[in-house]
């Protein structure tokens, strides 16, 4: 079985369904049921294949969230070509590196993106050979019947995706159709997915966060996509209490706004929705306990990586921590190890490693970077390393996420988890959003510096007196920096190399 075939599915038994539900930024709608947009793929299909494109051939997406791109990424899948999806921020440096390293013959985007490839040098795009506009998608279109379709093996690579490079140059993990239809079978179980379903998708398509969790799963469970451009927060609140969603899928930040909006309304009504859910970043416990009061809804966190899918999750039915990711996910095996690689017991720190079909072949055209984030063990398990480092609670199973292992702070020999102070601090009035980061320091090696965007004026002083009766000394930050915002991506996730 290919995603082809498991996407087809919804469309044998509900062909008039709607499957996706558009509205632009000028609020034009857009609406497709599977019969309308499986045809739409097919017909692209088609015309792509006429083209010349062909199984294996890499094709770029520098597209918006918009029908034409879920239309164009079914037609791509269907013949065996693997999609690259790439981050609509990225500029020069990015993208030229991006299109080298993949070298895709066909770039899928938008007129108003042209001008930021004709940038470019020509060797940059040297592998392109043409570009599909999606406002001229329809000219690529031709009648399906007489295209060979490939036999696609669930092996076979659906997907190229760019880290996000917080650390360096972005590396292309290599995802098969098994590695995808892996991370959606554990969600559309353990989330208890239905046909009825309709989800609320403002995350870009280009992440693993909106592509997979939410655009492949509510395909697959033949649900319907309310897709739109972006987020909007109060058009977000409408919509969430129109009755007319079930599902929502957002990033930390985002419930921040929504937090922050929902304080300033009266009592709004959530009864139609079914789970909130976050992730691609760590969520304040501060925060989802505030969301809670506000929605009488507890946010459901889970954790995953663009190499991997999803990993692990809180439970649908069961209790929900703050400040944990739950545990692995159906298929998904896991493990805390120590510097030398010794399993840890629950409880202990150390660094979390994943093992199961939802874990990627490797990185693209990279295999040095490949040997040396996976690991075999002693049974000849190949486990990959996420570079968190993470610690397990010994009742729950449950697991907490201290911050990634390159962010560790070493203080006079002390261990510092920046994840630990950070969540402290924003449980000081007025204190929106907290970072903490290493900073060189002669006696002690290094000390915890904050960044910290606030709702309101705070006191330094009284701040400091507060978290010293909150924590060790050695964890009390030795800077305090007042910011406008902080550093992100485009999906939320803290980029603190630039703090630094």
């Amino acid at each position: 079985m290919n995603l082809h075939d498991l996407f087809a599915i919804p469309l044998r038994r509900t062909p008039t369904k709607i499957a996706l539900h558009f509205v632009d930024d000028a609020g034009q709608e857009t609406t497709l049921t599977y019969a309308q947009l499986h045809e739409a793929a097919d017909r692209l299909a088609a015309g792509l294949h006429a083209w010349g494109l062909r199984k294996g051939d890499r094709v770029a997406f520098f597209i918006g969230n918009r029908p034409e791109f879920v239309i164009a990424y079914l037609a791509v899948i269907r013949l065996g070509a693997i999609m690259t999806p790439v981050n609509l921020r990225y500029r020069r440096l990015e993208l030229s590196h991006i299109l080298t390293d993949a070298a895709p013959r066909l770039l899928v985007t938008e007129r108003q993106h042209l001008h930021l490839f004709d940038e470019l040098l020509p060797d940059d795009r040297a592998s392109l050979e043409a570009t599909l506009l999606a406002e001229e998608l329809a000219q690529w279109q031709a009648e399906p019947g007489a295209t060979p379709i490939p036999v696609v093996q669930a092996d076979d690579l659906a997907l190229i995706m760019y880290t996000s490079g917080t650390t360096g140059r972005s590396k292309g993990a290599m995802l098969s159709h098994n590695n995808v239809m892996a991370t959606m079978t554990a969600l559309l179980a353990a989330w208890a997915w239905e046909p009825a379903d309709r989800l609320l998708l403002c995350l870009p398509l280009f992440h693993t966060h909106g592509l997979v969790v939410g655009l492949h799963c509510a395909l697959a469970a033949g649900a319907t996509v309310l897709l739109r451009p972006g987020f909007d927060c109060g058009a977000a609140i409408r919509e969430l209490t129109s009755g007319a969603v079930t599902l929502f899928f957002a990033v930390p930040t985002i419930y921040v706004s929504l937090v922050e909006e929902l304080g300033k309304l009266p009592r709004q009504d959530f009864g139609a929705m079914r789970l909130f859910c976050s992730g691609s970043a760590p969520l304040a416990a501060e925060t989802m306990m505030t969301f809670a009061g506000l929605t009488g809804h507890t946010i459901l966190e889970r954790y995953g990586m663009t190499e991997t899918g999803m990993n692990l999750s809180n439970p649908y039915i069961g209790a929900r921590t703050p400040g944990s990711v739950g545990a692995p996910l159906p298929g998904v095996s896991m493990r805390i190890v120590n510097d030398r690689g010794e399993e840890t017991p629950p409880g202990e720190m150390g660094e979390l490693l994943v093992r199961g079909a939802n874990v990627c072949l490797g990185y693209w055209q990279a295999p040095e970077k490949t040997a040396a984030n996976f690991s075999h063990d002693a049974m000849g398990r190949q486990w990959f390393h996420t570079g968190d480092i993470a610690r397990q609670d010994p009742e729950t199973g449950y697991v907490t996420l201290l911050g990634r292992r390159h962010e560790l702070i070493i203080s006079g020999g002390f261990n510092i988890y920046p994840r630990e102070i950070e969540e402290m601090l924003v449980t000081f009035p007025g204190v929106a959003e907290a970072a903490v980061i290493g900073k060189p320091h002669p006696k002690w090696g290094e000390t915890p510096a904050a960044y910290l965007v606030c709702a309101a004026s705070i006191d330094e002083s009284a701040l400091l007196a507060y978290c010293r009766t909150q924590l060790a000394s050695f964890k009390v930050p030795s800077e305090i920096h007042i910011v406008d915002s902080l550093p992100r991506n485009a999906m939320g996730k803290l980029q603190k190399h630039l703090l630094r």
